[in-house]
Formats: C-alpha cells, sequence, structure tokens
C-alpha cells in the first residue's frame, strides 16, 4: 500500500466547503421538488444543449453569425437549468469525493459506469456513420466527423448529469 491509501481523507478546504453549501441551496427547489420536475428539467436541458450544438453548427455550416447570438442567447436557460440540476442531485457529480459519504460515492460510480456505457453507444453509433458516409465517397466527412467528435464530447460531458437528474428521489416528507 502506498502513503496515500493507508492515510486519512484529506479535511474538506474552504473550496469544498464552498462548493457544498453552494449545491445544497434550497431556494432552486421547486424546480425539483418530484420526479415529474426533475424529468422535464432533464428534458429542457437536453433540448437546450441540441439547440446550442445545432446553432454552433449552424453558424459553421452556413458561415453566419446570427446563429453564435442564439447560442449566446440559451447560454443563460442552460445555465439554469444546469444549477436546477445540480442542486437536484446535491452536487453529486461537482463535489470532491472527501464531501461524499459512501452511499454517495457509490451512487456516483454507478452513474458514470451507466454514462459511460451511452457514451460507448454514441461513438460507436457515430464511428458506424463515419464509416458508410466514406464508402459512399460522394461527400466529404471531414465536417461531419469534426461535427461528431463535438457532439460526441458534449454527450460524454452532460450524460452522468442528466441520468444523475433522472435517478434522483424525492426527499422524505417532513412529519
Amino acid at each position: 500500500m502506498t502513503a496515500r491509501e493507508t492515510s486519512t481523507p484529506a479535511a474538506p478546504t474552504a473550496y469544498d466547503r464552498r462548493m457544498y453549501a453552494l449545491m445544497n441551496r434550497g431556494e432552486a427547489g421547486s424546480f425539483h421538488a418530484t420526479a415529474g420536475r426533475r424529468k422535464l428539467v432533464v428534458g429542457a436541458h437536453i433540448a437546450l444543449t441540441a439547440l446550442m450544438i445545432g446553432s454552433w453548427g449552424a453558424a459553421q455550416a452556413m458561415d453566419r453569425t446570427w446563429p453564435l447570438f442564439v447560442l449566446i442567447g440559451l447560454l443563460l436557460p442552460w445555465c439554469l437549468a444546469t444549477g436546477v440540476l445540480n442542486g437536484a442531485t446535491r452536487g453529486l457529480l461537482e463535489l470532491r469525493g472527501r464531501m461524499l459519504d459512501e452511499r454517495q460515492r457509490a451512487e456516483r460510480d454507478l452513474i458514470r459506469a451507466r454514462a459511460h456505457g451511452i457514451t460507448l453507444r454514441v461513438l460507436l453509433g457515430g464511428a458506424f456513420v463515419f464509416v458508410v458516409l466514406h464508402a459512399l465517397g460522394g461527400r466529404d466527412v471531414t465536417v461531419s466527423l469534426s461535427y461528431a467528435l463535438v457532439v460526441a464530447v458534449i454527450v460524454h460531458w452532460m450524460t452522468p448529469l442528466w441520468l444523475a437528474g433522472l435517478r434522483v428521489r424525492d426527499e422524505p416528507a417532513d412529519d
């Protein structure tokens, strides 16, 4: 065993305490109080993410700047939805491991494993489409490949948050 494995976990830093407090604030609790609302927020976040990816792709394809203004306009609602999801999960994916208990670390590992499987399927699908487009030969696939890689990175980045938002359980009712 190394010294790191046998040592006690590091004490929370000021950053850890601030992030914990931020992720456990209750102001947006009404947005994620029920499973239906959380599903709605996850769906809105997925839609906003897709619209942002689409506006970036439109800006690239059309060589115009107006889709970038659409992307900028979508950024604030996307950030708000991200904050609601982080609040719903109590920062499960944003907090350092030393701020989580064993149950939360196990849940985070499960979510990351499932998200990895989804991302793998997205990458395999993208590779299949690339091979088909390349075999057909009638289209320049480098633009499609670069766009597909950006989409794959974003899906890889966001899928754990979406899954965590869907897996969160309702808070127990007060006695």
